[in-house]
């Protein structure tokens, strides 16, 4: 089959491309710039595409079978918002398969986008917004929503971990997620991706609270954990700090309150790979 995969060299994207090059497919990689992935050297067509600009994809999914997105802004910018990427950004390359005649468009959205409260946090409620959106079209989809991925949790409790304190939500301690291995959940998309018109919400096989993970982290930096148990209002505060704001960083603290003081463990568990044994291996 031919796929189109958007946001095909972040570090979910590249996994995505190892699974369909293994596999054989006419792969497509869309990006804003290309990087090297091991193993798939010369089994793809690089395009570059600025998904905010739907001028850059014009062509892009012509003859395709299937498109998969992974496009969302994951970091702080002062340029764009994740409206403009998450939600525009993934629309307009809704509607450049739509015009293409392409019958199956895959989504990575995010866990518990939809519910109450969710509407306040915007890297969650721009990805809730393109759910709404593809689910009333024609086009069969699929979404996927992920707890959140292993490097994800260390790279964030790496800087505490080097300063010998973790600082959690007071209240939330027992808060619970069963984050799911990067390759792992890449796997899962490229065999499902042919599913019609279903919502996956996907985790590993390991489910913790975030003081345990804090517990695993210092555990394996061979560190006493110290806890600073933070007030849920104090994100509030910060988020909206001038230099917060400036510095393109509100929605990231009010997406960081949300994942701490709220489950996010997934039904569909995938993989094998052990969240306990990452952290060793990434801390040791």
């Amino acid at each position: 089959m031919k796929i189109v995969l958007a946001g095909a060299f972040g570090n979910l994207g590249a996994e995505i491309l190892k699974c369909l090059c293994a596999d054989g497919h006419e792969v497509v990689a869309a990006d804003m710039r290309e990087t090297p992935v091991q193993g798939c050297e010369g089994k793809y067509a690089f395009v570059k595409i600025d998904a905010t600009k739907p001028e850059t994809m014009k062509g892009l999914c012509e003859g395709a079978d299937v498109v998969i997105t992974t496009v969302g802004l994951t970091g702080a910018s002062t340029a764009v918002t994740s409206y403009d990427v998450d939600y525009k950004g993934n629309m307009n390359l809704y509607a450049e398969a739509k015009a293409a005649g392409v019958k199956k468009f895959n989504y990575v959205s995010v866990i518990s986008c939809d519910e109450p409260g969710a509407e306040k946090v915007p890297m969650l409620h721009a990805k809730y917004l393109v759910e709404q959106e593809i689910k009333k079209e024609a086009m069969d989809w699929v979404v996927y929503r992920p707890t959140g991925y292993f490097y994800d949790i260390c790279k964030v409790f790496k800087p505490y971990v080097d300063k010998g304190e973790m600082q959690l939500l007071k209240g939330y301690g027992g808060v619970k997620a069963n984050v799911v291995d990067c390759a792992d959940f890449a796997r899962f998309i490229a065999d499902h991706m042919c599913d019609t018109n279903v919502t996956y919400n996907v985790g590993g096989r390991e489910t913790y609270t975030y003081e345990e993970m804090a517990r695993l982290c210092f555990d394996a930096a061979k560190k006493p954990l110290k806890i600073k148990w933070a007030p849920i209002w104090l994100f509030g505060i910060l988020a909206n700090l001038p230099k917060i704001k400036k510095a393109g960083k509100h929605d990231i603290i009010l997406f960081s309150r949300w994942t701490l003081s709220h489950n996010l463990v997934g039904d569909t568990v995938v993989g094998e790979k052990s969240f306990a044994d990452y952290i060793n291996t990434y801390f040791g």
